[in-house]
Formats: structure tokens, sequence, C-alpha cells
């Protein structure tokens, strides 16, 4: 004979136990701190590319900047005082910077040859800067070349140098030297020597600059008038911003 039915008989009820419920908060946090740690990750990645990008373009636009103005490096005297004498002077350099005379991209701004410094500088942090600072030749004085703050070529270099191409007095090439001592003479080339940071994990391309002009007509007031190079070197600037316009 079958036992009656008992509606009083418990049962079980439908839903999430607690320890149900804690597992899965659980994994949901696991998951969403692993989906968190690969979307930094990315982030970093991605702006560490785009950071690398923007100083390799940095990188070779300096290069190049700094090539053509070694390059166009003009035997112009401009005054230099030094123990309360002026001095005139066509080219000044050691291993921490050079000073001399160039004409500027059109670009830039035309007036003439412009005095034109870059140099070597210690960063706050610890780190080396190349900065480039010019004035106009015409009336130059020293102090004209902190009217303005200094443009910022180069950041993040751990050790720089120039060094300097000469000849003797029969024509044969000496070497280089770090230390020029010739004031009156331009260099036959000029030498940056440059490191970056690992941080920035870039190389700096070889840069030996040559000096265009001759040899023979480095040295001030020889052989070639300031006046004549001068008047030159303004024909050059004008050709030049008239095939700009054109």
């Amino acid at each position: 004979m079958m036992a009656p039915f008992n509606n009083s008989s418990p049962q079980r009820s439908s839903g999430f136990t607690l320890v149900e419920l804690l597992l899965a908060i659980t994994l949901m946090s696991i998951l969403l701190g692993l989906t968190y740690t690969g979307l930094r990750a990315a982030t970093r990645s991605s702006q560490r590319g785009e950071l690398l990008l923007a100083a390799g373009g940095e990188l070779r636009a300096s290069h190049q900047f700094i090539r053509r103005q070694l390059n166009q490096m003009l035997p112009l005297p401009y005054a230099v005082t030094e123990d309360a004498e002026e001095l005139r002077v066509v080219f000044e350099g050691d291993a921490r910077r050079i000073q001399y005379v160039a004409p500027m991209p059109g670009y830039l701004g035309a007036g003439g040859p412009q005095v034109q410094l870059i140099e070597i500088v210690n960063a706050d942090d610890g780190e080396l800067l190349i900065q480039f600072s010019h004035a106009l030749l015409q009336g130059f004085e020293e102090s004209r070349l902190m009217d303005r703050d200094p443009v910022v070529l180069l950041e993040g270099v751990s050790s720089a140098g120039f060094e300097f191409l000469t000849k003797d007095e029969e024509g044969e090439l000496i070497g280089w030297t770090a230390n020029w001592d010739q004031e009156n003479t331009l260099p036959v080339a000029v030498r940056l020597d440059l490191e970056f940071t690992e941080e920035l994990n870039m190389q700096w391309p070889d840069l030996a600059a040559g000096v265009r002009v001759d040899a023979s007509s480095l040295r001030a007031g020889g052989g070639v008038s300031g006046a004549a190079i001068y008047q030159q070197s303004i024909q050059d600037l004008i050709k030049v911003k008239n095939q700009d316009e054109s």
C-alpha cells in the first residue's frame, strides 16, 4: 500500500548560496584585475612607442640642423671682450661649446649672417642638454646671445663632446682635438660625439661636418676680405629666399 503524499516535507529552495556568491565575486574580481593590468600595459607600451617616435623625429631634425649650420660656417669675425680688451674672433670651440658665424635657414628668419652658439649644458636631472642660441652679426655683442631663451635641440643625453680637425702650416691634416686655440681660423671640420641615456634607447648618427669654405681662405683678413664674404652671404640668402617664394 502506498504511503500518503505529505505536503509538509522540506523542499530545496531556488537561488545561490552565500558561498557561491562569494566565489562568483572573487572570480569576477580576478578577471577584472587581469583585464585592467593588460589594458594598462598596452597603454604604457603605446605611449612609450609614441615618445620614441617623437624623440626619433627630434633626433633627425637636430642632426640635420647642426650639420647644415656647421657646413655653412663663414670666416667672418665678431667682437669678443676678454680682459677688458675687444678681440675679433672667427671661431671659438672646446669640448662643451662652439661659437661661429653662419646664415640662418630662411624659415627661421633672414637678416644676414648670425653669430651662433651650440653648447652642452647640465640639466636639472643630472642629464645633458644640447642647446642653440643666435644673434645678428651686425652690431653683435655677447650679451645679445642671452636676449632670448636658448632653443633646446636634444634632451636625455648621457655624454657629449665636440672635436675639431685642423691642418698644419704645410696643409697636412694634424688630427682631431677637443680644444681650438686658433680663434682667427675656422677648423677644417667639426665633430659632435653624443650618447643618449639607456631609457631613450637611441643612437646618434656620426656627425663630422666639413666647412665648405676653402681652407686657404679661412683666416680672418687673409686673402678674402670680410666685406666681400659678407656681401656674398647676403646675396646667397636673397637667392635662397627668392627660390623659396617661387
